[in-house]
């Protein structure tokens, strides 16, 4: 098979160093090496699941490779594979005409129509019929998906459903250990790749709860212990803070199944109505 030829990198970057160690690798970690360096495109978006997957290794193959490069992990590998390839693209000709503004919001509306798209109906009734009757939900999630996991949990709570939402690691361990019986746990994380999270829908699995995954990547580490997957669209690239489009594809998603709940509360309205009225006195 012919190589791709690539430009140069700097030897401290991912690819430089790849290139550099490969030749002593083991013939497995070889053939890491050699995939990431023709798809770097590609593998700066995966998880270590879907690398190890199209590299035909195992994910602890993958960690080995590359701690021998120098890095603490994945992670930190795909970092500096991220800044590699930002270092050589270019931004499409079509896209490079137009203003900021209307780049962005094109983006964030393909984004929305690909996730609406990706909506499974009768994932999202399941969900929403185990939210409905549930004596408490929990959701868990880190950074910008914490966020959104706020969001949702006082969307729920405006409808009378007991939730809370954790970004403290610790805490929602707990919270999800002391979990009633029939209890749901969320796990948001668009990668599906953090730790937390997944540990958090580990543990909730263990104790016999429904464990719901919202997440870009159908396969990665978070997915295994949900029992239902909602996937979004969007994907955040390592090193910028463009989130915009993962932010809307997560809600959008979320408000889907918001209105699925919605039909399982006949009692929905009155207590709209009722935390409507409750803070009343706090607008002018």
């Amino acid at each position: 098979m012919t190589q791709a030829v690539l430009p140069p990198v700097s030897a401290g970057g991912a690819l430089g160093r790849l290139r550099q160690q490969a030749a002593p690798l083991s013939p497995t970690l070889q053939r890491v090496a050699e995939h990431v360096i023709r798809h770097a495109e590609t593998v700066v978006h995966q998880t270590i699941t879907e690398l190890a997957s199209s590299a035909g290794v195992s994910e602890a193959t993958v960690t080995r490779l590359c701690r021998k490069l120098g890095f603490a992990g994945f992670h930190a590998f795909k970092i500096a594979l991220a800044s590699d390839v930002a270092s050589r693209e270019t931004v499409p000709k079509e896209e490079g005409t137009l203003d900021p503004t209307t780049r962005l919001v094109r983006q964030t509306c393909r984004t929305l129509e690909d996730t609406a798209a990706l909506a499974d109906r009768a994932t999202l009734e399941r969900v929403a019929e185990a939210i409905a009757r549930a004596p408490r939900v929990d959701l868990t999630g880190q950074g910008n998906s914490g966020l959104v996991a706020q969001y949702f949990a006082h969307r729920l709570m405006r409808l009378g459903i007991t939730t809370l939402a954790y970004t403290d690691p610790h805490v929602a361990a707990v919270s999800v250990s002391t979990l009633p019986r029939g209890g749901v746990v969320i796990g948001l994380s668009s990668s599906g790749s953090t730790i937390d999270t997944v540990q958090h829908l580990k543990l909730a699995q263990a104790h016999g709860h429904l464990t719901v995954a919202l997440t870009h990547r159908p396969s990665s580490p978070v997915t295994r212990y949900a029992g239902a997957v909602l996937l979004t669209a969007a994907q955040e690239d390592p090193l910028t803070d463009a989130v915009l489009a993962t932010l809307s594809s997560q809600t959008l998603m979320l408000e889907l199944l918001y209105t699925a709940i919605l039909a399982r509360r006949p009692e929905a309205h009155a207590m709209l109505r009722v935390t409507a009225e409750s803070v009343v006195e706090k607008k002018y």
